[in-house]
């Protein structure tokens, strides 16, 4: 049997809403703790406490970096939280595949154009060059990902008909 296993790690884009969140938090927090101090508050220090925790939730979706891996005709795509929390969020099998291919590759005019509804599990920016590969499923799902060139590779030899990197 000819299995290969390749491991592709990318940080995505920063959660700008989330950072702004956190900050606001911090700087709320600081001012219900000064408040609290002048005006010897109970009920001040409570919400300054609460809004501390709640910036420490939030400020742990600031960060996010995705693992693909590559295992016998399988993908399957985790998005790690600032290094530390880890979930799975797509496993995709290379029978429901329709195609893999860049971005901005002639191969995807057949199957319409990438839509904002896709799901984006890549740097979230276009870079120069343009690493980002999109994922038509046979439902019309649309998965965009940002793969090494080694996984790539390794795809193109295990589904030539169905992965290009042109």
């Amino acid at each position: 049997m000819n299995e290969a296993y390749v491991e592709c790690l990318v940080k995505g884009k920063k959660n700008v809403k989330a950072q702004v969140g956190k900050y606001a938090l911090i700087v709320l927090t600081v001012a219900l703790c000064v408040v609290a101090f002048i005006f010897f508050k109970l009920w001040i220090a409570i919400f300054a406490v609460a809004t501390a925790a709640l910036a420490y939730y939030v400020g742990g979706y600031v960060g996010v970096e995705y693992e693909y891996l590559y295992l016998d005709k399988e993908i399957t795509i985790d998005r790690i939280f600032n290094q530390e929390k880890r979930k799975r969020v797509e496993t995709i099998s290379f029978e429901k595949i329709e195609v893999v291919a860049p971005i901005k590759s002639y191969h995807l005019d057949k199957f319409g154009k990438v839509s904002d509804k896709a799901k984006n599990y890549g740097i979230g920016v276009e870079e120069k060059p343009d690493r980002r590969y999109v994922i038509f499923l046979e439902n019309r799902e649309q998965i965009i990902f940002s793969p090494s060139e080694e996984m790539v590779k390794v795809m193109k030899n295990a589904v030539p008909r169905k992965v290009f990197n042109d």
